[in-house]
């Protein structure tokens, strides 16, 4: 499967999101990947999280983080979770807000 997520910091309402994307067409799943739009994903989910909790759990450490950004509905799983939090500390290290797409395919996971 074919997934991408988006994280975005907002300063202003002092809140993470995290959204997540996968490919749902049957059609799609062959497709390149560098071919594929946004468009081309389905919207799944989104979690909201406040800064506090965030900015806490960095402070804790690596598996504080993924603990936290790990939900009901968003349990990716240990290679993904891990690229999400390293990208969620890069976010929070900056003094702006932002955002980050992360791309990622089950096939590279898989060993030939």
């Amino acid at each position: 499967m074919r997934q991408k997520y988006l994280i975005s910091r907002d300063g202003a309402d002092h809140k993470l999101k995290i959204r997540e994307y996968a490919i749902t067409d049957r059609d799609m799943k062959k497709a390149a990947s560098p071919t594929l739009q946004t468009a081309t994903y389905a919207y799944l989910c989104e979690e909201t999280y406040e800064n506090e909790i965030i900015i806490s759990s960095i402070a804790k450490g690596m598996n504080a983080l993924i603990a936290i950004l790990r939900t009901h509905n968003i349990f990716p799983i240990e290679p993904y979770v891990t690229k999400i939090a390293e990208s969620v500390m890069t976010l929070y290290k900056s003094s702006e807000d932002g955002s980050v797409e992360l791309f990622f395919d089950d096939k590279d996971l898989v060993s030939v």
